[in-house]
C-alpha cells in the first residue's frame, strides 16, 4: 500500500477477500490509512502488516524464500507509478515491485492516474483530478514492465485478481469475517 487514498477502502475489501494476505505499507501509506480513519491496529487482525522501517526493505527478502506468487501495489500513487515505471525502489511497495519482476512474481499495480479526469474520495469530500501528461505517460511506460499489469479500476482489479487466483490454483474466500 501507498499514500493513496483513491479507492482505498474497495482496495482493503478486495485483499480481505484474498487468502493469505500480508499488507506492506510504505511510510506515506501507513499515514495515509489514519487519515481516511484506517487504524492499524483494526488492519492486524485480518492482516499480516509490514511497515517501511528499514533502510534496505527487510521483508523484501521473502520473495526470495517463494512465499509469495503475487505482488499487487494498490492503490498506487502517481509517485509509486513513477519510481515503478523507472525502476526505483526506494520504499517498501517499490521494492517488493522490482523484487517481484526479478523473480518473475507477477505484478499487478492499480494505478490512480489512468486518466484525464479522476474523480476520488478526499479524507473530507470528493474531489476532482486532472493528472498532468508526464503521469499518464508513467502508467503507459508502467504497462511495459516486464511481469505487470496495470488496472484502473476496482473492478478491473478484481478481474485481475480472479485470473490470478485461477493461475494459481485459489478461491477468494467466501466468509464475511
Amino acid at each position: 500500500m501507498t499514500g493513496s487514498g483513491h479507492f482505498l477502502d474497495e482496495s482493503l475489501a478486495l485483499a480481505a477477500r484474498l487468502p493469505k494476505v500480508d499488507l506492506f505499507l510504505s511510510a506515506a501509506g501507513e499515514e495515509v490509512l489514519e487519515i481516511y480513519r484506517l487504524h492499524l491496529d483494526d488492519l492486524k487482525t485480518r492482516f499480516r502488516i509490514f511497515r517501511d522501517k528499514t533502510a534496505s526493505g527487510v521483508p523484501v527478502g521473502m520473495l526470495y524464500e517463494d512465499i509469495y506468487h503475487t505482488v499487487v501495489v494498490a492503490p498506487a500513487t502517481s509517485n509509486t507509478v513513477a519510481k515503478c515505471a523507472c525502476g526505483i525502489s526506494d520504499s517498501l511497495p517499490t521494492n517488493m515491485f522490482a523484487q517481484a519482476g526479478k523473480r518473475g512474481i507477477p505484478g499487478i499495480v492499480f494505478a490512480c492516474d489512468t486518466e484525464p479526469v479522476v474523480v476520488t474520495r478526499s479524507p473530507h469530500d470528493w474531489v476532482t483530478l486532472r493528472p498532468r501528461g508526464i503521469e499518464l505517460a508513467n502508467v503507459e511506460r508502467l504497462r511495459q514492465i516486464d511481469f505487470c499489469r496495470v488496472v484502473a479500476s476496482p473492478a478491473e482489479l478484481e478481474a485481475a485478481l480472479d485470473v490470478r487466483l485461477k493461475e494459481v490454483s485459489l478461491a477468494w474466500n467466501t466468509s464475511s469475517s
